[in-house]
């Protein structure tokens, strides 16, 4: 056996993502022999997928696809469950087939929002939109299928490079506007891609012992509004030097910006379970956007 054969066998669904990309960026410094699939493999086709996994061989299946456009969902409810029930199942039983752990993400979507603690991983569940509905499927079918070899994280309100995002976008108006109307009344936990993976990666045994197979919430610690975000953002930014037009940051209600689809109001994720299961906390979101401003959006020269 040759030093590459060695090396742990990773195949990663979804690779161009921005989670996906950020996972791929991770596993290669982690040295592992990589396998990466986006559009040319579609994951709701069961068959492809038993192919792919049969001729590759993973050790580990990592799954960053997902319908993602939570709008879309509710008009497009049959594809979101094909991608996001159908093709996690399909994944799951290659896992399965080959001997290998599997690690999908999830969403705090599957809660309904009319909580006022943070969501533990038991706590019940209730989608109030077709997104949610269709990963909530998804983990139920990857848990039935295969509950010993998968490791399913639950995350929130993600930000980082390769994509478009919250704090991207946001930076862009408060340099275009004068005056941002921000909803207030939607609570959560932002989350730094960079951080997701390397925990994720972790609990899956990438490079360190694997942990306890189950569901596990992942987030950066302290929750806020998305008011309170674009707040944190202008502030940072302004910290920086950079010249912004806006001088105006107004909080409003979530029924001032009609979408097709409802957001829950409060998906704050209680990540105890991970920090015990990594002997770490996540770090602040404060933090973590800082990173994201220094390294990646403002010092690529975004602005």
């Amino acid at each position: 056996m040759t030093a590459s054969d060695a090396r742990t066998r990773v195949w990663l669904v979804g690779a161009s993502g921005m989670l996906g990309s950020v996972l791929a960026e991770r596993l290669n410094e982690l040295d592992v022999n990589l396998a990466t699939t986006d559009r040319e493999l579609d994951i709701g086709e069961r068959e492809q997928v038993l192919r792919f996994a049969a001729e590759f061989a993973p050790e580990l299946i990592v799954n960053a696809a997902a319908h993602t456009r939570v709008d879309d969902a509710e008009r497009e409810e049959a594809e979101a469950f094909r991608v996001n029930a159908e093709g996690p199942l399909h994944l799951a039983e290659a896992a399965r087939k080959a001997s290998a752990r599997f690690l999908h993400f999830s969403t705090d979507y599957v809660f309904a929002g009319d909580a006022d603690v943070p969501y533990v991983e038991g706590a019940p569940t209730g989608p109030i939109g077709a997104y949610g509905r269709s990963k909530l499927a998804g983990e139920q079918r990857v848990l039935e299928h295969f509950p010993a070899g998968s490791t399913i994280v639950r995350t929130s309100w993600l930000f980082g490079p390769n994509g478009n995002n919250f704090v991207k976008t946001m930076v862009r108006l408060l340099r275009e506007r004068e005056e941002l109307r921000v909803v207030a009344d939607q609570s959560g936990r932002p989350t730094y891609t960079r951080d997701l993976a390397r925990a994720s990666l972790a609990l899956a045994g990438v490079a360190e012992p694997a942990r306890e197979a189950g569901v596990y919430h992942f987030a950066n610690s302290e929750a806020t509004t998305w008011y309170g975000l674009t707040v944190a953002i202008h502030e940072e930014c302004l910290a920086r030097g950079l010249a912004l037009k806006a001088t105006r940051i107004v909080p409003v209600r979530t029924d001032e910006f009609p979408r097709p689809a409802r957001r829950p109001a409060y998906s704050v994720l209680d990540t105890s379970k991970v920090e015990a299961a990594l002997a770490a906390a996540p770090r602040s979101f404060r933090a973590a956007l800082n990173s994201y401003l220094d390294e990646e959006l403002l010092g690529a020269g975004f602005v």
